[in-house]
């Protein structure tokens, strides 16, 4: 994934347009990412208004699209503001071409109306999942996500979920060293757990004990993660009931205990594809699977490929 095109249209959101220009920017190549080309493409290259009195300069049209490996949709201030049929057109043949096509905030407005989320899962900010999903009622809301993404179409949820999302993108095109380093550059998390629940406005309580305890319920989790955990294990741990325990790791968290303790398996299971020779039982054991067969269940489930066709793509040298 080297060639990435922005799409900026009247009323996009200079935010979404910066985080996919930082995330791609020539200047990483300092910190040993590839170099990527990054073009902002419009319907003409005349100038184009964003949110907050900028403006940005295209410097490809939007035939440009089809010769990318990768298609970014900004927000935009009000997502339902019409988009051009030109720009829709370009998008559908973009992604007919073998493109990915990902879309930021509301951005994923502009792929409902170029019909890429039907049939799929979609997701965008919080407070307009409800609108997305009565608008383009063929697409698969998940209202609760950070980002989601099936068949070459990523949508991802509000402002920094944009930031996972591209990072998401680059760990899968070029391995979870590359996207660490970028995300380090960026002084950023190169991936979080959990979706959005977790940042809805809920009642404040008082005192924050029990965040307290649930962080250490996590931490001890993630050293012992070769070891069953179940929910009434962590629950003892913090010292709560099985039912307070569920409730408030959820709320806190943005998953289930369980959804989240296999979140952290599959991913300590990709490092140590993308890191080691270890055979696939061992690895299984040191993420907490019990068999190769188990994890390799959950991993397809998760990642969408089996963990042996995960290390032939990002493993730097053939394992032994």
């Amino acid at each position: 994934m080297e060639k990435v095109a922005i799409v900026v249209f009247d009323g996009a959101r200079m935010f979404d347009l910066a985080v996919a220009t930082e995330v791609w920017a020539p200047h990483q190549s300092a910190y040993g990412v590839p170099e990527f080309e990054v073009r902002r493409c419009a319907v003409t290259r005349e100038p184009v208004g964003l949110t907050g009195g900028a403006v940005a300069m295209p410097d490809r049209t939007l035939a440009w699209l089809r010769k990318a490996d990768l298609v970014v949709v900004p927000g935009m201030a009000d997502p339902a503001a019409p988009q051009a049929e030109p720009l829709l057109a370009a998008l559908r043949a973009a992604h007919r071409a073998g493109v990915t096509v990902a879309s930021l905030c509301a951005g994923a407005f502009v792929l409902g109306a170029a019909g890429l989320l039907d049939g799929r899962p979609a997701v965008t900010h919080w407070s307009l999942a409800d609108d997305l999903a009565r608008r383009f009622p063929a697409a698969e809301v998940d209202p609760g996500a950070l980002f989601v993404g099936a068949d070459r179409v990523w949508s991802s949820a509000g402002v920094a979920a944009g930031i996972d999302l591209c990072l998401h993108l680059i760990r899968l095109a070029h391995g979870a060293d590359i996207a660490a380093s970028v995300a380090r550059s960026m002084v950023t998390a190169p991936f979080r757990t959990g979706g959005q629940a977790q940042f809805i406005t809920g009642p404040t309580r008082p005192l924050d004990r029990d965040g307290d305890a649930l962080a250490a319920v996590r931490e001890r989790a993630l050293r012992e993660l070769d070891r069953p955990h179940t929910v009434a294990d962590m629950a003892a741990w913090a010292g709560m009931s099985e039912r307070t325990f569920a409730r408030r790791f959820a709320a806190e968290s943005g998953a289930p205990p369980q959804r989240w303790l296999l979140d952290q398996r599959v991913a300590a299971a990709q490092r140590l594809l993308e890191r080691t020779d270890l055979g696939m039982d061992a690895i299984a054991r040191r993420c907490g699977f019990g068999s190769a067969v188990t994890m390799r269940q959950h991993f397809t489930r998760h990642i969408g490929v089996p963990p042996n066709g995960y290390r032939r793509a990002f493993h730097p040298r053939p394992a032994r």
